[in-house]
């Protein structure tokens, strides 16, 4: 077995082995009931994607997943976990099966989605023709970057970028507000102490 052979088992073993992580704590999150657990299990969630995406090379979508998978979504969630309890109610066996039969439909139907898809790697699929083959022939003298997807990102779509990322810091905030952190909810504990006391 030659070096770049080895190189690449590796890569595939690595692959498989986040993939299997995610499934169990995937399988983990829907089977449990505390919802403290189910926030932090989320946020592994999103550290094992974003290091996943590394491992495909997608260090921006890897950024992106640690940021606001793991770390706006995971503080958010446990703000709104503050204003209900901390256990899930007990769905009845019954009920349980509408879920997953529509999760297995939905899987069915994007499986036999798939089937249209191009085959991994095809010269002549949509993704390696028109516009992307020109950010291919002009990134590394554009930007001289070796991942397209960052330089396309952070340069060529830079005020896009810019201002997708004041939406979502607009969004937590105006979430952050609604919850009524800071004085808010400050002033509603100790009233709530005055009236114990």
């Amino acid at each position: 077995m030659s070096g770049y052979e080895g190189a690449d088992l590796a890569i595939a073993l690595i692959n498989v082995l986040l993939l299997g992580l995610l499934f169990v704590v995937g399988v983990a999150i829907a089977r449990m009931r505390s919802l403290f657990a189910i926030v932090m299990l989320s946020g592994i969630y999103s550290l094992i994607s974003a290091t996943w995406f590394v491992a495909l090379d997608a260090v921006d979508v890897a950024f992106t997943e640690a940021a606001v998978g793991a770390g706006i979504s995971t503080a958010l969630l446990l703000g709104a976990m503050l204003l209900t309890s901390r256990t899930a109610k007990v769905v009845p066996r019954a009920r349980q099966i509408v879920p997953l039969l529509v999760v297995i439909a939905t899987g069915a139907m994007l499986i036999y989605a798939s089937i249209d898809l191009p085959a991994f790697g095809d010269p002549d699929s949509p993704a390696n023709t028109y516009v992307g083959t020109d950010y291919i022939e002009r990134t590394p003298q554009d930007i001289g970057v070796p991942n397209i997807v960052t330089a396309v990102l952070a340069s060529y779509r830079g005020f896009d970028t810019l201002g997708e990322t004041g939406v979502v810091f607009s969004a937590a905030l105006a979430v952050i507000l609604l919850l009524g952190f800071g004085e808010r909810s400050l002033s509603a504990t100790m009233r709530k102490k005055k009236g114990e006391g």
